[in-house]
């Protein structure tokens, strides 16, 4: 925009004096708004000859454009290398399961047997290390049993490359990113740095995890959403849909692997309503371009990612269609669907009666089967008698008996049936101890009374009494296997057996609490259903009619995920962090090891990398509010400085919202929390400090006059580049492998490196 366009002349001579000859300029919003729009011309014409891999706009060193494509191409190609040396360097060490690996390796051989199971997250990225290591050789029988077990002839290798190359594309991913944002090469270089030499990312990327596929489609979301704000002036074309169309992918990628992936998709989401509402201001538009548009972007953002997600989990049922150890988390009707589950084509009395040998599952997803065992409660914990809990998985003690209440067993050849408002008892078939209410206080749910087991052989008292009620019911009516939703109404006390969800200490081997409740509102956790039922006087009867449609379990795989993650809550002893911890770089992780005859390996951020990063946190609003305060006062800064304002305070502000949206919603959640939360947000985190430490070299000038300031930046660029270098080769051994002496010991590799008493490496 020419220097003419900037300034508003003053209309008469007269009131330059008043003024003190003191020439005024548009507002500050003006301004930008122009020169605004002059850039995204200018990005549209760039854009006319851009690749599809967005390296050819170009730059030189100084953030200007250049006309030469095989130097842009030669920077990329160099970043890339060094992404990939860094992060396939010794992939293989240490040969044995590192820290989660036994989860997500396990998973993945799950996948390989087609044996059922349960995690909190979305499948995608058990998936891919599934198949990774199916075509890369390995058979899924290593049983990733715990941390430190050898791998020794298995092919780990493949399901580590798959994370480690899905990790390499992290700054290169970046590098784009913030070289399209700022149109600065020294940004995108600065950024790149920043991510290639920090060992956290290096450490995460290397092992079977579901990190480094998460944080993959998170940067390529963004790399989507940025291409295709730069095709705003060309609707509509190839290129338009294809990174529309790309960003829908990977939003359903970022879903799939966690539902942290829900964090991009907001931040998308609001870049688009931003978009929209732009579009709904062009007045050159008619009524018709703006609904194409939003029909575009519903397809492309909405129904795209919706099929995908979809189809992830149709594929994860068909794979999975054995019984495994993830069965008992979900309904009756679920598992009837899985090869080799008891209830899978099996054939069972349909009606409940006397005599009949039983399972009782909580309708509550992931309430837990009515269990018991042979431990008492503690001293202190309502009577000490028998525990009775919920228990997630199939076993022996989940088994009763039901009798009536006078103890007769019926000598009839045929059964007596069960029916609505009948008062049974249920005895316990391992130790022969009655389900028992009374009215002292439950473990957990204080307002809630203990449920226990009493008597032997069958023999106790009243309180061993339960009426039976059918949801629904009346009375005479009779209770089905599977089908009926019953409650169990405790005779002495009138509270209903209830399943609360909540997670009993290490005395109750961190099962599922039962308790009486006295609010006798129906809810699925004083709901249950009959399960496995055997009683030889009853005819049999198929249960095929049970299985679910595709519909009905994503939904109820979708209940059990979200139960399953809130319940994630600290365990004793158990290492987990703060999210005030993460940016200030404050305590890593140990991936391997604890002494100096093991290989270490510790996840630890680069510091200088991370402190940087709190620094340009820091930075970014100081320098916002002084470009601001400059631009709304009207100071003459030149073309070249406002554009520097605005990269910094519309592009910059996109990755700070990037950075709040993946990082302060962790303040409000209840799970347990862990150090790799963050690394979605370090990513936003390291681009915004490619753009702040960028801006804040080129303003040199303002202090000296070049070609000295010239000589100044390239200066703070050398320091900036040989501190994280130093610091890399000083804290590399965290993520390649350590072996003797400690930190604190004389002779070790990291002698004087524990800046922090909190690192434990």
């Amino acid at each position: 925009m020419a220097k003419e366009e900037c300034i508003t002349q003053l209309n008469t001579a007269g009131d330059t004096s008043t003024l003190r000859h003191r020439r005024t300029v548009p507002t500050s919003s003006e301004t930008l708004q122009t020169l605004s729009e002059d850039r995204r011309s200018q990005t549209a014409e760039l854009d006319d000859t851009q690749s599809s891999n967005g390296t050819s706009a170009h730059f030189s060193p100084g953030g200007h454009f250049s006309q030469d494509p095989q130097s842009s191409r030669v920077v990329l190609m160099l970043v890339a290398g060094l992404c990939f040396a860094t992060r396939l360097y010794k992939i293989t060490e240490p040969p044995h399961v590192c820290w989660d690996e036994t989860h997500f390796g396990k998973m993945g051989s799950y996948y390989i047997n087609r044996t059922f199971f349960f995690d909190v997250h979305p499948p995608l990225a058990k998936m891919l290390i599934g198949l990774a290591g199916y075509m890369t050789g390995y058979d899924g029988t290593f049983p990733f049993g715990k941390p430190g077990d050898k791998y020794e002839h298995h092919n780990y290798w493949g399901m580590r490359g798959l994370c480690a190359v899905l990790g390499s594309f992290l700054p290169i991913f970046a590098y784009v990113i913030v070289q399209d944002l700022s149109r600065s090469y020294t940004a995108a270089l600065i950024t790149a740095t920043l991510l290639i030499f920090d060992t956290g990312c290096i450490t995460i990327s290397q092992y079977i995890l579901l990190d480094p596929i998460l944080l993959f489609f998170i940067m390529a979301a963004v790399l989507s959403m940025v291409k295709f704000n730069l095709q705003r002036f060309r609707p509509f074309t190839s290129y338009w849909w294809l990174w529309l169309v790309l960003t829908g992918v990977n939003l359903a990628g970022a879903l799939g692997v966690k539902f942290v992936g829900l964090f991009v998709i907001l931040l998308v989401g609001l870049n688009t309503v931003w978009d929209l509402w732009r579009i709904l201001g062009d007045l050159s538009l008619s009524l018709v371009e703006i609904s194409k548009h939003f029909l575009a972007r519903v397809v492309g953002l909405i129904l795209v990612p919706l099929f995908l997600y979809v189809t992830i989990f149709a594929v994860h049922f068909v794979v999975l269609n054995k019984s495994g150890p993830g069965d008992g988390f979900f309904s009756s009707a679920f598992q009837s669907r899985l090869i080799g589950n008891n209830l899978h084509n099996a054939s069972m009395p349909e009606y409940l009666a006397y005599g009949s040998t039983i399972t009782v599952k909580n309708l509550r997803i992931a309430g837990g089967y009515l269990h018991s065992h042979w431990h008492l409660y503690p001293e202190g914990v309502g009577a000490r008698q028998q525990q009775v809990t919920a228990y997630l998985h199939k076993d022996y003690n989940n088994v009763w008996l039901v009798h009536k209440q006078d103890n007769n067993a019926s000598q009839s050849v045929t059964a007596d049936l069960v029916r609505h408002g009948d008062i049974i008892r249920l005895e316990h078939k391992e130790t022969t101890r009655n389900l028992h209410g009374h009215l002292h206080e439950a473990p957990l749910t204080k307002k809630h009374f203990q449920v226990t087991g009493y008597g032997i052989n069958g023999t106790g008292d009243t309180n061993d009494l339960w009426q039976v009620e059918v949801c629904g019911g009346q009375k005479g009516d009779v209770v089905k296997v599977l089908r009926s939703k019953i409650r169990f109404l405790h005779r002495a006390t009138g509270c209903v057996l209830y399943s609360s969800g909540k997670t009993l200490p290490k005395w109750g081997w961190e099962q599922v609490e039962v308790t009486c409740s006295p609010y006798l509102k129906e809810t699925p956790s004083s709901q249950w259903n009959i399960e496995d039922h055997i009683n030889p006087k009853l005819p049999n009867i198929s249960l095929s009619v049970l299985k679910p449609h595709f519909l009905e379990i994503l939904l109820e795989s979708h209940i059990v995920m979200i139960r399953g993650n809130s319940g994630l809550k600290p365990k004793d002893n158990e290492m987990n962090s703060k999210p005030w911890h993460w940016p200030i770089n404050y305590q890593g992780l140990r991936f391997s090891g604890v002494n100096d005859t093991e290989y270490r390996v510790y996840l630890l951020g680069n510091p200088v990398v991370w402190w940087m990063n709190l620094a340009s946190l820091g930075l970014y609003p100081i320098m916002v509010a002084v470009a601001s305060i400059t631009l709304q006062r009207g100071f003459s800064l030149g073309q070249k400085r406002i554009e520097h304002s605005l990269v910094l305070m519309r592009e910059g502000g996109l990755l700070l919202l990037g950075w709040l949206l993946h990082y302060a919603p962790f303040y409000t959640m209840g799970r347990v929390l862990y150090f790799h939360h963050y690394f979605p947000a370090m990513l936003f985190s390291s681009m915004l400090t490619g753009i702040t430490f960028d801006v804040l070299l080129k303003s040199t000038d303002l202090l000296l006059r070049p070609p000295y300031s010239d000589w100044l930046q390239r200066l703070g660029q050398m320091v900036l580049l040989f501190s994280v270098l130093y610091s890399f080769y000083l804290f590399h051994p965290l993520s390649y492998g350590m072996t003797g002496p400690l930190a604190h010991e004389p002779g070790s590799a990291m002698a004087g490196q524990k800046w922090m008493d909190s690192w434990e490496f």
